[in-house]
């Protein structure tokens, strides 16, 4: 650190140091009020910029981010923790190939830098390379064994894997050792199968007090404590909790659900009438799963997973990341350049798709991509990959936006609010509903409720319309032993249950929610 300083008055080395422990702690507003002074002096010294551009990615800024870094990485070309920054800020900008890339080249320089092998765990994961990430994490251990967060994460993977038991215990040995882990907090709540105790409550209460918690283990904790408090009863305790925890989250980056609004209609209108596509046979192998998070989508994923012809895939960062190509390629962002494609270029996106997910069709010959938010693509999938099949899931519009509310969710900040919440359900309902009317034989509505009222039924309408013929394992499909990385892993692995509505227990204190979405009040 001393030699990255180097050039600074001995004031600004304390402001960029200052500033740096409270980025590492996840306090943006005191980072940034930190740097400011330094930053109007020493404008172009490489650590200044380093810290700016963590600030900018914390708030949302990230091309600001990823542009402010590379600038400060030209000054310190073979310095292996400006490559670290640069692949986490990547990493936060979903740039996840790029971002694995320089989190390499990071490994390359300093093979003994446990948090470079952490933050590549981290990235391999959110591309479901899950083995490779354990080898990183493990890596990561050997180098750090006190690295708490790379031994959560690890206990997350056991957790995937249905082994709840042993991830249960790790998250315990974590906290013996590091009682404010908020990633540990939250591991031991969305295992699910288990409450917490009184003295859990108590110690995550404590936890909330520790000097050396931050921001991420707070809003982790706060969200475990919610947890604990519903499993009690203890209603408005829990909301407390949420409030509290969502607010924490709110001040690092807040939601602009009218630009997103506005976002959405031009992607839609982009693609209303459909453009000319790819050959109406690409993309036959393909099944999107979409909606709102906690919507039933894993469930959707774990019955067709269990068919012999379905890999279930999980959340793949595929499809986004093809589209950003393309973005940089033409040097335009998404959807502007969607008029100018002709069939030709559709059909080399689709291919591109193809290319980068054909992991997944090694052992099965269809496989599922179910990253929720792949909905708001449904025109520029239908351009792509004509063939492929796309499942909008439903489910009660109170429900779904309570559970999102309720759940610790990176990177999803419309959660954070109940009129944000609202407006993106809202974003997401219209269109479904334009999609499945414009495209009825590549889009289908599924509904949640409709399937715990019928299962065999519904799960009959699933495979037919994926085409799939019928096999009676699906009906079984909690017996399928797949890896499930979503927070409802533990849940897919159980029958179904009809008693799965959790708002009726808060009463009228969801009122404010029913308001949003425009719900009558609860009347008991």
């Amino acid at each position: 650190m001393t030699a990255r300083l180097q050039g600074l008055t001995q004031s600004a080395a304390q402001g960029v140091m200052a500033a740096a422990q409270a980025l590492d702690a996840g306090r943006v507003d005191e980072a940034s009020r930190h740097l400011a002074g330094v930053a109007a002096t020493h404008p172009e010294h490489p650590e200044v910029l380093r810290m700016q551009a963590g600030i900018l990615s914390m708030r949302g800024q990230h091309p600001d981010a990823i542009r402010t870094m590379r600038h400060a990485l030209a000054f310190r070309p073979d310095d292996a923790a400006y490559h670290n920054t640069l692949g986490t800020l990547l990493g936060q900008a979903g740039q996840y190939d790029a971002a694995i890339e320089s989190l390499r080249r990071t490994c390359e320089l300093q093979p003994e830098m446990a948090v470079a092998w952490y933050n590549l765990g981290v990235m391999l994961t959110r591309c479901v390379r899950n083995q490779d990430a354990v080898v990183a994490l493990q890596r990561a251990v050997t180098l750090a064994p006190d690295h708490m967060s790379a031994r959560a994460l690890l206990a997350d993977m056991l957790r995937m894997r249905g082994r709840v038991g042993e991830a249960a215990v790790e998250y315990r040995r974590v906290l013996i050792e590091q009682p404010w882990a908020g990633m540990a907090w939250w591991g031991l709540a969305d295992i699910r199968i288990a409450r917490f105790s009184a003295d859990d409550i108590a110690r995550m209460q404590e936890a909330l007090q520790h000097p050396a918690a931050g921001d991420d283990d707070l809003i982790a904790i706060g969200f475990a404590l919610a947890k604990a408090f519903d499993d009690t009863g203890q209603y408005a305790r829990s909301l407390a909790a949420l409030a509290q925890a969502n607010a924490i989250a709110r001040r690092r980056q807040s939601w602009n659900r009218d630009g997103y609004s506005t976002a959405v209609n031009a992607l839609n209108a982009t693609f209303t009438p459909p453009l000319p596509a790819a050959p109406e046979t690409l993309g036959s192998k393909v099944i999107f799963i979409v909606g709102l998070p906690r919507s039933g989508s894993t469930l959707v994923e774990q019955i067709l997973a269990t068919h012999s012809s379905v890999e279930g895939a999980g959340e793949l960062p595929d499809l986004p990341l093809v589209l950003a190509e393309e973005s940089r390629r033409r040097n335009q962002p998404f959807p502007r350049w969607a008029s100018a494609m002709q069939p030709a270029d559709w059909e080399r996106l689709g291919r591109r798709y193809l290319e980068r997910t054909a992991h997944w069709r090694r052992e099965r010959p269809v496989f599922t991509d179910k990253l929720p938010s792949n909905w708001i693509y449904t025109g520029a999938i239908r351009a792509m990959l004509p063939a492929a099949r796309i499942i909008g899931c439903r489910r009660d519009p109170l429900e779904t936006c309570f559970s999102c509310y309720r759940q610790r969710l990176d990177n999803n900040e419309y959660a954070r609010d109940f009129d944000d919440l609202a407006s993106f359900w809202r974003d997401f309902d219209r269109s479904l509903r334009h999609w499945s009317a414009v495209h009825p034989t590549r889009v289908l509505e599924h509904d949640y409720e409709a399937l715990l009222d019928d299962p065999a039924g519904r799960i009959r309408q699933l495979l037919d319309f994926c085409g799939l013929p019928f096999e009676e394992a699906c009906l079984r499909f909690h017996d399928n032993p797949r890896e499930v990385r979503s927070p409802s892993a533990t849940q897919v692995r159980q029958p179904l249950r009809k008693d799965t509505a959790h708002t009726p227990r808060y009463g009228a204190l969801l009122d404010p929610l029913r308001a949003a979405l425009g719900i009558a009040p609860w009347r008991g």
